[in-house]
């Protein structure tokens, strides 16, 4: 059952709790969008909270800053694997096993699900301290969703596709703090523009359910005996092809409008809630030396993957092809529509990677799009754990190195990205706990950079510590 409260003040804070025969629930904190002038907005920006991988460290330290307005949500706010799946050997070893135990496909399961992760403590109290703004990404569903399928989603043993996705998006719409879909809209065809007053449109993107084409894979393209050219060609003629949507028309449509409406109202600020990494992101290229340093801290588990991202790296392919990678034609139509409205500096708030990043957008011509800020998982691994310490950190070196897009990354923390703007200066602070696999924990802040806005453009200031 939710609640919708009509006739409240724009800008204002407000207070509830829910009461149910005698049970009375704690006191929580609400706010409501602003209008006119605003001089400042503040996000938590968060992403990939996996019950099983750990404590909600992030939430805790989220709910104990005082200096946040909202919290963006940008998706996996739960996973969907059994306690044999992804996350669970964590899980077994902290006590935190995914309930319940089997991976979820029914109705029921999901509605579990999602009562789990609320009974969570620390998830608890970022609810009750901030207002949370929610897009979903795909473990709300199952892993690497598209419109007719998913890579986690295997018909003959599960059932329908469409079967199992109404069933979990109507649990998300049941749990999280978002309206109903409207009479006569899709549950899939989730958007929202945000507006704060006079300072900036927050606009999410949904990129799962609506259109996008099936994932291309690898396997089925690349081999040994794959040249650089023919890697290239692929790229070009295979993943750039035409008919791969990310977005579908309403969603175009809808983006078009928003980024207009916000170019019109002549706020500073154009911000995309966005899933899934938008930068032109490629395998790092790795030289005997690095091959070297790499293999002396690599277990014998990941030797293979070892060479597997040499042979990448050689090829000059991305990292993935489920990212805006693996759409590149959309990705310059959703650059098209925003410079149709004079805007070149779109603020992009990513999600998804378990990494954090600091990347700058170019369109197919070298033109400057804006800046990407994402962030790292609250309890999900980064992508290079399993090389070490040092190995992680050398693979992030020269991913930026090898990426004009990429400014800088990090794939060993987990944290949140706190987003401060205001009228001429923005701010991204990069926040990490120090650990997630017990409830005690540090905070530190891994780099500050300034956001400057300048004829236009947006580009980073000089990094902090």
């Amino acid at each position: 059952m939710k609640v919708l409260a009509n006739g409240l003040q724009a800008g204002a804070d407000y207070f509830y709790r829910f009461r149910v025969a005698d049970a009375v629930s704690t006191t929580g904190r609400a706010k409501t969008l602003p209008k006119g002038d605003i001089d400042t907005l503040t996000l938590a920006v968060v992403s990939c909270s996996n019950y099983p991988f750990g404590h909600f460290n992030v939430y805790d330290a989220i709910s104990l800053d005082d200096s946040v307005d909202w919290v963006l949500h940008l998706g996996d706010y739960i996973y969907e694997y059994g306690v044999d799946g992804y996350g669970g050997e964590t899980g077994r070893t902290i006590a935190r096993d995914h309930e319940p135990a089997h991976e979820i496909t029914s109705l029921a399961d999901y509605r579990q699900r999602h009562a789990q992760y609320k009974a969570d403590p620390l998830s608890q109290r970022m609810h009750a301290r901030h207002p949370l703004l929610a897009i979903w990404d795909d473990h709300e569903v199952t892993n690497n969703p598209w419109r007719g399928g998913a890579q986690n989603h295997q018909a003959d043993k599960e059932g329908p596709w469409e079967t199992r996705r109404e069933a979990a998006l109507r649990a998300w719409f049941e749990w999280m703090p978002v309206r109903d879909p409207s009479p006569g809209h899709a549950p899939s065809d989730y958007w929202r523009h945000w507006r704060f007053g006079n300072l900036a449109s927050l606009i999410s993107l949904e990129t799962r359910h609506s259109a996008r084409a099936q994932q291309i894979e690898y396997g089925e393209h690349i081999d040994e005996s794959t040249s650089k050219d023919e890697a290239q060609a692929f790229l070009r003629d295979v993943v750039g092809a035409e008919n791969r949507p990310m977005l579908s028309s309403a969603m175009s449509e809808f983006l078009d409008r928003s980024l207009e409406e916000s170019a019109q109202a002549g706020r500073p600020w154009h911000v995309l809630a966005n899933q899934i990494p938008m930068a032109r992101t490629h395998y790092p290229r790795l030289g005997d030396e690095h091959i070297a340093r790499l293999r002396a801290g690599t277990p014998p588990s990941s030797q293979d993957r070892l060479s597997y991202l040499k042979r990448m790296g050689d090829l000059d392919l991305p990292l993935y092809l489920d990212p805006w990678d693996g759409y590149p034609q959309s990705r310059e139509a959703l650059y098209r529509s925003s410079r149709s409205h004079g805007i070149e500096d779109l603020l992009v708030l990513t999600g998804d990677s378990h990494s954090f990043w600091s990347n700058s957008l170019f369109d197919d011509t070298g033109r400057p799009m804006g800046l990407e800020l994402g962030t790292s998982g609250v309890s999900s691994p980064g992508d290079f754990v399993e090389f070490g310490t040092d190995g992680a950190m050398l693979l992030d070196q020269l991913l930026a190195e090898h990426n004009r897009e990429v400014q800088w990354t990090d794939g060993l923390h987990n944290g949140y990205v706190r987003v401060s703007l205001g009228h001429d200066l923005g701010r991204a602070d990069y926040l990490a706990v120090d650990t997630v696999l017990e409830p005690s924990y540090r905070l530190s802040t891994l780099r500050s950079l300034p956001l400057l806005r300048q004829n236009g453009a947006l580009r980073y200031g000089k990094a902090s510590r």
